[in-house]
């Protein structure tokens, strides 16, 4: 199988994205093992993390085989989204439909997520050829917005990030998202140095998630 679809599959097989921002690399790097040890293997690193790039290179260097799937997010622009991939990165992430990111995405066959609200701009994302759309901020919605978005588009790919929780998790999933992306409502007890909390949370999320599955 080519790479990029095997990753992708992998992201649709866990069903979570770990949406990692911390207030230093070493937060980021305790995050990180916390949310695989939980189960959730596809970590995307925010470019708002404080030296995120060398973040991703740790990561790497610390998971050189397929224990984990990097990814970069908060790439607002395609040079951003190269230095993200030269360091190790697999998916980049973006909050806006960038049509040079997803040219560039595809040129070295990585995952591009274009972040999208409105149905124009998910059919501009998906003629540039954008692998997934990321609607974003999902708590502008709620799960809801996915059948209706459905309607006109049922070929869309949709991964949400922003408004996932433990409470809906399984409503976005049902509703026809291939994953969610989870931020805060994942990381929040890093904030007080508790990781064990973070990693409990990853484990409920990915349970959560693969029941939707398979109901």
């Amino acid at each position: 199988m080519i790479p990029k679809l095997k990753h992708l599959q992998r992201i649709i097989d866990t069903g979570v994205i770990a949406v990692i921002r911390a207030n230093s690399s070493e937060e980021a790097l305790k995050i990180a093992e916390a949310v695989r040890s939980g189960g959730i293997d596809a970590i995307e690193i925010t470019f708002t993390v404080p030296g995120a790039l060398e973040v991703i290179k740790d990561l790497k260097r610390a998971y050189p085989g397929d224990e984990i799937l990097l990814g970069a997010g908060t790439v607002l622009d395609a040079e951003t989204a190269r230095l993200a991939m030269l360091a190790g990165a697999e998916f980049i992430v973006s909050p806006v439909f960038n049509p040079e990111m997803i040219r560039l995405c595809n040129r070295y066959q990585k995952i591009s997520m274009a972040g999208c609200m409105s149905i124009t701009e998910m059919v501009q994302a998906m003629e540039a050829g954008a692998d997934v759309i990321k609607l974003f901020p999902g708590s502008a919605f709620g799960p809801s917005v996915i059948k209706a978005i459905k309607g006109p588009l049922p070929q869309a790919v949709l991964i949400p990030t922003g408004g996932v929780n433990l409470d809906n998790v399984q409503e976005w999933i049902k509703n026809g998202c291939i994953a969610v992306g989870v931020g805060s409502e994942l990381t929040r007890g890093a904030a007080q140095g508790d990781f064990a909390a973070v990693q409990e949370q990853a484990r409920l999320f990915v349970e959560k998630a693969k029941a939707a599955r398979q109901s």
